[in-house]
């Protein structure tokens, strides 16, 4: 279908996809890693399902339902309203297409709601979960879907999507890299102002074995201040796009707005989490002799003059700690607690790099 074309790669999926258009299930679950088109591919499935791609593609379309978590969670209450949602027979088309992005944070209580009519769907309607994660979901959602899969994007793909977008020569490979397979990434480093947040996160990285002085809680401070400023400017877009006249209540755009400053918080903790990753996971290859495989190969200068074999091995524990702490955000932990914790825990497995009476 034309408007599978428009995400890149992912031919299983693509081939799966346009099987279920001829007759259609009731639940489908699209899984895979974040950023690699799931999002984009359930707004094109569900613009086939309704016969009209471009309204669904602006959100539209009156038979098209879509629910995003508010924050880190979704709860009850926009499920709740969800399952009333589904029992309205289609306005204009012959089905009606439910979206629930982000279903992997769907709290107990959420899940359990929802199961009910993935058991006994209403025969017009098409539920599409999006997640970045299998495990968090419950069997019995899972086994009610047909899932589809989704895989880590090649960096071919990713140099193909940021080349359109007029990023070119050493700053194409670079970010290509620094991606790691992910289109959200990618368009990340579209923001001329990311490389500087990317540039102090990899600063806080290398202090927590360079700087005697190394003080974790300034370093939580550090990235939770970038998180608030993206939640804010977040918050301000959504404000400022607010139409006079769109029959949109105070209310509604006021949690419109919290969701998008929720969401854009969220996802500036768990990019830095990333960058942490990925440094600690270069000082391991590169200690072992494989620059070629660093993803932060503008930084390589750096990376070779730190990666000593004994920080080397002390790395895959750091990066295991961070990899820990983004697992800590499905249970909605306070990520101002979560991100101190860190850099307590990350300066304890690097003890010995640095003096002794700091570390």
């Amino acid at each position: 279908m034309k408007s599978f074309e428009t995400f890149p790669e992912q031919d299983e999926a693509k081939r799966l996809l346009g099987a279920a258009l001829a007759e259609p299930a009731h639940a489908y679950l699209f899984h895979g890693p974040p950023g690699v088109g799931k999002r984009r591919a359930a707004t094109a499935f569900a613009g086939e399902l309704l016969g009209d791609p471009d309204r669904v593609a602006r959100g539209a379309h009156p038979d098209l339902y879509v629910l995003e978590p508010l924050g880190d969670q979704i709860r009850i209450d926009p499920i709740r309203a969800l399952r009333r949602d589904l029992h309205m027979r289609p306005f204009e088309a012959s089905r009606r297409a439910y979206l629930v992005l982000g279903a992997h944070l769907m709290n107990e209580d959420a899940a359990d709601a929802l199961l009910k009519d993935l058991e006994e769907p209403p025969p017009y309607a098409v539920i599409v979960l999006v997640a970045d994660e299998l495990g968090p979901l419950p069997e019995t959602i899972r086994s009610r879907c047909q899932l589809i899969p989704f895989r880590r994007l090649s960096r071919g793909a990713v140099k193909t999507f940021l080349a359109a977008r007029g990023v070119e020569g050493d700053a194409l490979e670079i970010a290509a890299r620094v991606s790691a397979g992910r289109l959200d990434r990618a368009e990340r480093l579209l923001d001329p102002k990311a490389g500087e947040r990317r540039g102090a996160v990899l600063d806080l990285a290398r202090a927590a074995y360079l700087d005697p002085a190394f003080e974790p809680s300034q370093a939580a401070r550090t990235v939770h201040a970038l998180a608030l400023k993206q939640g804010a400017k977040a918050r301000k877009a959504v404000e400022e796009e607010a139409v006079d006249g769109s029959g949109e209540t105070k209310r509604d755009l006021d949690q419109r707005a919290r969701r998008a400053e929720r969401g854009a918080e969220r996802d500036e903790v768990l990019a830095a989490l990333d960058v942490l990753t990925g440094w600690y996971r270069d000082l391991v290859v590169v200690g072992a002799g494989a620059e070629g495989a660093a993803l932060n190969s503008d930084r390589l200068a750096e990376l070779a003059e730190d990666a000593r074999p004994e920080l080397a091995v002390r790395a895959e524990g750091a990066a295991e700690a961070v990899r820990d702490t983004w697992r800590s955000f499905e249970f909605q932990v306070q990520s101002g607690l979560a991100l101190e914790a860190l850099f307590i825990r990350l300066r304890r497995e690097l003890h010995g790099l640095v003096p002794a009476e700091v570390a």
